[in-house]
């Protein structure tokens, strides 16, 4: 195109350095529970971020109950410093600046899932079973958290995927603990109130039954399947509103380019490095030769509902946690979302994502094919002829 403004650009991902405004003050570090081998290096590590580092040191409130932890001296002397959260009720958007992994993918995981909104930067130390998000070894964490902290590293911005699941108001057969977590909308909640047990139970029946819009950040993938029902999966997919197709199988798998190596890269689905901006669709054992998964550009609404012909209901899960039931009517909605995961590199992004696809998952690692050595083959096949008169014999042919 003549016109320069007009000509796309593309932003080099080596571009993408961490840079603090100002000075780190407060880390949350994250282990990995029920390892015992994670146990010291975690020690060894708060102790020195509060006493050499002079930061405030997060952690969660479950890992004071570990029986191990109590038997530590060091970890006694410092456990007074330590600040305390809790999943699930204490809110830590806008008290962290820095977070620190230790374990394996799923510790990543969880920090991500602990922040809905923005994320700190997270720093992930291998000392899990595969660690492919986890870059850093623990050898020198002195010297590689110090780095980090005056901001000479590089940050993959791994992409998460906003899901938000609509419900259909319509009467469904509820448990007990499921109608507690509906909001019962009926005409008169008196008559409820005064009725008898018998009565109020088929009054909940015919109320409508609503539930508020359940809204989750998914960093690997989100997986619609058919669950225990030995009834195949019948899942409608629109993308941007428009009806794209039907899957019929065991289920359906969106995911991130973080998550094409997890979930979708055993269900068939290429490998996408994460600052590709993308969402991986790929079926799970489609009943259809020519279903291939598909990448479609970040950004994209995906709708998901279950077919109104279905036989069976379908499951869905989040990273593996909050599985949901979707009913007939429900709409799963799955977009890209505006916070990303600010993933801190050993090296850079590049090297770090092929050393953890040979380290990790052994990609194209095969044994070598031995070279042609043609002297040798020649004097294996049992001639007598040497090189030099092959070479002859050839050129004679060429000539005549």
């Amino acid at each position: 195109m003549k016109n320069p403004s007009m000509v796309m650009q593309i932003q080099d991902p080596a571009s993408q350095r961490l840079t603090w405004y100002k000075p780190p003050l407060a880390v949350l570090v994250i282990k990995k529970m029920g390892d015992k081998d994670v146990l010291a290096p975690f020690v060894q590590l708060v102790e020195w971020l509060v006493q050499e580092k002079h930061m405030v040191v997060w952690v969660e409130l479950g890992v004071f109950n570990d029986p191990i932890l109590k038997k530590d001296q060091k970890f006694q002397d410092i456990k007074e410093k330590l600040v305390t959260f809790k999943d699930g009720r204490d809110d830590l958007t806008g008290r962290i600046d820095f977070i620190v992994c230790l374990g394996g993918d799923g510790t990543l995981l969880y920090a991500s899932l602990l922040f809905q909104q923005s994320v700190p930067p997270v720093m992930a130390f291998h000392l899990g079973s595969l660690g492919f998000l986890t870059p850093f070894q623990f050898d020198n964490f002195q010297e590689q958290v110090t780095n980090v902290l005056e901001g000479h590293a590089a940050l993959t911005l791994r992409s998460r995927l906003r899901c938000v699941i609509y419900r259909k108001s319509e009467k469904h057969k509820y448990s007990d603990l499921q109608k507690q977590q509906y909001a019962v909308n009926c005409d008169s909640t008196t008559e409820l109130e005064s009725a008898s047990a018998f009565e109020h139970e088929n009054a909940l029946n015919k109320c409508t039954i609503r539930q508020a819009p359940s809204e989750f950040m998914v960093l690997n993938e989100v997986v619609i399947d058919r669950g225990p029902s030995s009834f195949l999966s019948n899942i409608d997919l629109f993308l941007g509103g428009k009806y794209i197709t039907s899957v019929q199988g065991d289920g359906l798998i969106v995911s991130t380019p973080t998550g094409s190596t997890a979930y979708a890269l055993a269900a068939g689905a290429s490998m996408v490095h994460p600052s590709v901006p993308a969402i991986l669709v790929t079926p799970i054992c489609p009943h259809s030769l020519s279903f291939r998964p598909i990448v479609v550009p970040a950004g994209v609404e995906l709708e998901i509902s279950v077919s109104p012909d279905s036989r069976t209901t379908s499951k869905v899960s989040f990273d593996g946690r909050n599985t949901q039931e979707l009913f007939h009517g429900d709409r799963l909605q799955v977009t890209t979302s505006i916070y990303p995961v600010p993933s801190i590199c050993a090296q850079d992004q590049i090297s770090d994502w092929f050393d953890a696809l040979a380290e990790c998952l052994h990609w194209n690692v095969r044994k070598k094919q031995k070279c042609l050595d043609e002297l040798s083959d020649l004097t294996a096949s049992g001639s007598e002829d040497t090189l030099d008169d092959f070479e002859r014999g050839s050129n004679s042919i060429l000539d005549g």
